[in-house]
């Protein structure tokens, strides 16, 4: 039986986190183009007009804005 290589699943994983930390912070910036004035002056949004009416501007079950992404928090104690 062959033995595992450690090393590549460790580098798989930091490779997938990268991944998902590049992911999170294009969202991110994305996120801050939605809100644009508009020609009129008024704020454009989203278009909501298409949306089922039961989830007209909820949540769609992503992070709910918390870090449940583990690894190091960062700012620890001493």
């Amino acid at each position: 039986m062959a033995k595992p290589n450690y090393s590549f699943e460790k580098r798989q994983r930091e490779l997938a986190k990268k991944q998902k930390k590049e992911d999170k912070a294009q969202r991110k910036a994305s996120r801050g183009t939605e809100g644009t004035v508009g020609a009129a002056g008024a704020e454009v949004l989203g278009d909501d007009r298409d949306a089922p009416e039961g989830d007209a501007g909820g949540d769609t079950g992503g992070d709910a804005g918390g870090d449940s992404g583990g690894g190091d928090g960062g700012g620890g104690g001493d």
